[in-house]
This record gives C-alpha cells, sequence and structure tokens, in this order.
C-alpha cells in the first residue's frame, strides 16, 4: 500500500508562502522545518507568492521600490511647481486688491 497523501488548505497554503517569503532561511530548511516537499512548496509559491510581501533583498522587489521613488519624486516636484504657481498667482491677487481697493482722491 501507498503512503497517504497529506491535504493542506488554502489558508495554510498561502500562509506557509507568506512565511518562506518573510524568512532569511533557504527554502530547504522551512521544508525540513516544516516537514513538506520541497516540489509542493514550489507549487504553493508559484500559485500564492505575492511581491509586496517579499524581503527589499530580491531584485525584482528592488526595482520596484525604485520605480516608486522615482515616481513620487517625479510626482513632488510637480505639486512643488503647481505650489510655487500658485504662490505667484496669490501674491499677485494681493497687490491687485490693495491697489483697488484703495480710495481715490
Amino acid at each position: 500500500m501507498g503512503e497517504q497523501r497529506q491535504r493542506y488548505n488554502e489558508e495554510f497554503k498561502m500562509q506557509t508562502v507568506k512565511y518562506i517569503q518573510e524568512q532569511t532561511k533557504s527554502l530547504s530548511e522551512i521544508c525540513d522545518e516544516l516537514s513538506i516537499p520541497k516540489s509542493t512548496v514550489h507549487q504553493w509559491i508559484a500559485q500564492y507568492r505575492q511581491f509586496d510581501q517579499e524581503a527589499v533583498n530580491h531584485p525584482e522587489k528592488i526595482k520596484q521600490l525604485e520605480q516608486v521613488l522615482k515616481n513620487n519624486e517625479e510626482e513632488n516636484r510637480r505639486k512643488e511647481r503647481e505650489i510655487n504657481e500658485l504662490k505667484e498667482e496669490l501674491a499677485i491677487l494681493k497687490k491687485a486688491l490693495h491697489i483697488f481697493s484703495k480710495e481715490k482722491n
């Protein structure tokens, strides 16, 4: 008779993948720790992997964070330009209001 296969629910699989992504241990060490075959875990990773949970030292995560940083810097520069333009317009309007609010002699 063959060995009976262990069945895992979806929540356990997702939590296992999340645990793997958060650890600095090797995949082999984690598989041994959890008594789950490495091939099974590879399938779960392919199915449930979420890059936002990975450590920053992965090249994909670094590229993603660099792009987010670049986009944020561009947006900040655009907003700074807009703020400066609005300050300039406000100063002009204040001067105009001051000029037109003076009583004429």
